[in-house]
């Protein structure tokens, strides 16, 4: 399963079909699933579902989230990071053999039923991302056996049935499809890239619902459950707005914090969320975890914005190939480092290697108090990163556009040697930060400003030449 991990769809690529929009989720307290409501009986022995998803937590009760639901005996979920769908019920229960726990990545599953069929390993087929996904158990149904899907029970996704909001998933979804009547293969909804080889997704406008079939693109903010397919199969939401409409898809694939990240195995020192953009401190020391970007970026130039609330807030940048002892535990970073650079939010300093003083620098009268936004501008070709406050002047009379001249930058000495990751972390319990690579915040945002390529959705606008960190952008400059 190789390919499967290392290569799903992480956008950077020329599509042709791209896709606009993506749903944030946010499992357990968020309670927020999407169904179809009151459906008519559609066919019960052939159909495909597909959909595309980013899987954003994995601990806990996430690695056991349900994907899809309708009754009580039709389940498609996970169970310990591997798929497992359920018929009409237990004893129809067949289990993928892989697991899929790539957070930087997004995954595109398709699974077909045709129970018409004389062959039982043909009556189930599952696919991710292009690729036939094999069953490692043989509880195939029956030929011509009629399943509890389609049926009229309302048809659940991002949950089991209303109300449970044990083992919902957090993430993001995209482009959910439903075919009635048809068993389809993963080329009626993807192809793989003839340059890169890897899978993406195709226009579905030509596909053949049937009556019961639909097809959510979240396209239309005006009418977010909007049904593309020409039926009026539309969504239902609980607990999901257009507050919740990432520009995070399989077509722009955009940073988030890593919940892989585990250095010191202390992950519980603080709790991921909100589509991998969302820290926050549940212990009473983190003792400073240091939490990466799933991105790691060796040139070009990157803006990205940290806003939140509480004190002890760390956020910058460190070297992805052998600096991590310092950045993991940031209270570690040598006098002076040469592997991670930090912005101490709380009182305004800056940790850091200065190029002209060879010494720490602190003290720019940055303090943020306990509400900020702070724009990070990091310009890997030239290796300097900058700071600014809630839209004002960069610090230390800082010009992210003065190129090699780093006016008012931090240096960044590894830059023309190792990769670069972006790190926050909070450091008790009463602190929260929203880390705004573009793609998704739970923040609010009141101008929705965008890099130079329309990429990104900022409080405030990057600086000349700086790019939201998006694999479209790091296709043309990363």
């Amino acid at each position: 399963m190789a390919f499967l991990e290392r290569n799903a769809n992480r956008g950077s690529i020329s599509t042709g079909y791209d896709i606009d929009h993506s749903m944030k989720v946010q499992a357990n307290s968020g309670n927020e699933w999407f169904y179809r409501d009151n459906p008519s009986e559609g066919n019960r022995r052939t159909f495909t579902f597909s959909f595309w998803i980013k899987r954003t937590q994995l601990s806990g009760y996430e690695a056991d989230n349900y994907l899809m639901g309708q009754g009580s005996n039709a389940r498609f979920h996970f169970a310990s990071h591997t798929l497992r769908f359920m018929f009409d019920g237990n004893s129809t229960e067949l289990e993928a053999s892989g697991k899929l726990r790539d957070t930087s990545a997004w995954y595109h599953i398709v699974l077909a039923v045709d129970t018409t069929q004389g062959t039982d390993t043909n009556r189930v087929k599952m696919y991710v991302n292009g690729e036939d996904y094999p069953f490692n158990n043989s509880d195939w149904p029956s030929q011509n056996a009629q399943s509890d899907w389609m049926n009229t029970n309302d048809l659940y996704f991002n949950t089991k049935y209303a109300g449970d909001g044990s083992y919902d998933n957090s993430g993001y979804w995209a482009e959910i499809a439903v075919v009635d009547g048809q068993q389809l293969a993963a080329t009626d909804f993807g192809e793989f890239d003839e340059d890169s080889g890897i899978w993406k997704p195709k226009d579905l406008s030509s596909i053949t619902w049937g009556s019961e079939g639909f097809w959510w693109n979240f396209s239309n903010s005006s009418s977010l459950g909007e049904d593309s397919s020409g039926n009026s199969n539309t969504a239902t939401f609980n607990n999901l707005t257009t507050a919740d409409l990432a520009t995070d898809t399989p077509t722009n694939n955009f940073a988030t914090l890593n919940p892989l990240h585990n250095y010191f195995n202390e992950t519980s020192k603080f709790v991921i969320t909100e589509g991998g953009t969302k820290v926050t401190g549940s212990s009473a020391s983190t003792s400073w975890r240091g939490v990466p970007s799933t991105f790691a970026v060796s040139s070009g130039k990157w803006y990205f914005e940290l806003s939140g609330s509480g004190s002890y807030i760390l956020i910058g940048a460190g070297s992805a190939d052998t600096g991590q002892t310092e950045w993991a535990e940031l209270t570690s970073i040598a006098n002076p480092s040469t592997k991670a650079k930090m912005m101490y939010s709380y009182n305004g300093g800056v940790y850091g290697y200065n190029s002209s003083t060879d010494a720490w620098q602190y003290g720019f009268g940055f303090g943020h108090g306990t509400a900020y936004n702070v724009g990070v501008a990091v310009d890997l070709d030239n290796g300097h990163m900058y700071f600014s406050k809630d839209g004002a002047a960069y610090t230390d009379s800082g010009d992210p556009t003065s190129g090699s001249t780093g006016t008012g930058a931090i240096d960044l000495p590894w830059y023309d040697t190792e990769s670069t990751v972006f790190i926050v972390t909070v450091a008790n319990s009463g602190s929260t930060s929203l880390l705004n690579f573009g793609g998704y915040t739970t923040g609010t945002i009141s101008s929705a400003a965008s890099d130079a390529n329309g990429y990104g959705t900022f409080e405030y606008a990057p600086p000349s030449g700086y790019y939201a960190l998006c694999t479209k952008n790091l296709a043309e400059y990363g």
